[in-house]
């Protein structure tokens, strides 16, 4: 199986990143992994090393920090899989670079558009186009203004790339659960895990 976009979502440390990497594997050895994480202080430094030396060597991985849809345009017609880890980071980074003055209307569009194009990107390389993402939700996030506007974007980002995605999964502490499966009923007795 190649080409289409798979979304995963859950919490922090869920397993999104490992699910993820796994699923990649699985379609070919040539892997490319988005990284959005900026190293800006030495525990990021420390959660890049780690997460870069549980990947097999031979994946590439770019560092697009906001730059996400031009990667995989790039890199999506000489990969078997794109891995975009993750999203909640990317939003982030656009967020941040905005002008704090900028009206959240103009705010969120530009950030809705960016992940627009990701969407009509992943539809049309070859390459499986995986994204991480956090769920976020009230208490999750700072009740402030930037906080509200993070959350905000974060759920309409997500239903934006479900609403393209032929596999949505939901991971809660590391149990993998494929929503397009279930068709909207929930498992009860492990039914539509991976």
């Amino acid at each position: 199986m190649s080409g289409g976009l798979i979304l995963i979502t859950g919490g922090v440390r869920s397993g999104k990143s490992r699910l993820a990497e796994r699923l990649a594997g699985e379609r070919g050895d040539r892997v490319t992994y988005i990284a959005t994480m900026e190293a800006l202080d030495d525990e990021v430094r420390e959660r890049i090393r780690v997460h870069r030396n549980r990947r097999p060597p031979h994946w590439v991985t770019v560092e697009a920090p906001c730059a996400v849809a031009e990667a995989i345009a790039e890199r999506g017609p000489t990969s078997d899989a794109i891995v975009v880890d993750c999203l909640g980071l990317l939003v982030s980074n656009i967020l941040l670079r905005q002008p704090a003055e900028m009206p959240y209307a103009e705010r969120c569009a530009e950030v809705l558009e960016r992940v627009r194009q990701i969407a009509e990107v992943a539809a049309k390389v070859p390459a499986t186009v995986i994204v991480v993402s956090n769920e976020v939700g009230w208490g999750v996030v700072p009740e402030s203004l930037l906080g509200r506007l993070f959350r905000d974007a974060m759920g309409w980002c997500n239903q934006i790339l479900a609403a393209s995605a032929g596999r949505v999964f939901l991971t809660v502490a590391g149990i993998p659960v494929d929503l397009r499966a279930l068709g909207g009923r929930y498992p009860l007795s492990g039914e539509g895990l991976l």
